[in-house]
């Protein structure tokens, strides 16, 4: 138990660092009026997170989730949730880039077999917790 313990220790004092080395960065390396952007940013992927995401996987899960699985469609809400915030502001960037090669991929195909390799894991999912028990 205490191994455990002081690897959280070691992993939150790790993590703590990094983000002051990088908010040190941030306040040193950029543009000025770049921290108050980052900043605005990361109160929309917080408000995202908490006033869309979480609620509405929190909804789906108590709808669709009843039994054994409910555990592996909430795992599947998350990531599918998860994997659609990430893919945003790629999805929504206004127009096309001046540089063909920044975003070369097609992104909206790529989410959408993301996210159907999650449905199809998450089926095979339920449906083990369903026959194994």
């Amino acid at each position: 138990m205490r191994a455990a313990a002081g690897l959280r220790v070691a992993a939150g004092a790790t993590g703590a660092a990094l983000l002051g080395y990088g908010a040190y960065l941030l306040w040193t390396d950029t543009r000025a009026g770049t921290p108050l952007r980052v900043a605005w940013w990361l109160a929309g992927a917080l408000v995202l997170h908490d006033g869309v995401l979480a609620p509405l996987v929190f909804c789906l899960g108590l709808l669709l989730g009843a039994g054994r699985a409910r555990g592996v469609v909430r795992a599947g809400l998350v990531t599918a949730g998860c994997l659609t915030l990430v893919a945003g502001p790629v999805l929504l960037r206004p127009g096309r880039p001046a540089n063909a090669s920044v975003l070369p991929l097609d992104y909206p195909r790529n989410l959408a077999l993301l996210l159907a390799a999650v449905a199809c894991a998450t089926l095979v999912g339920v449906w083990w917790r369903r026959r194994g028990r």
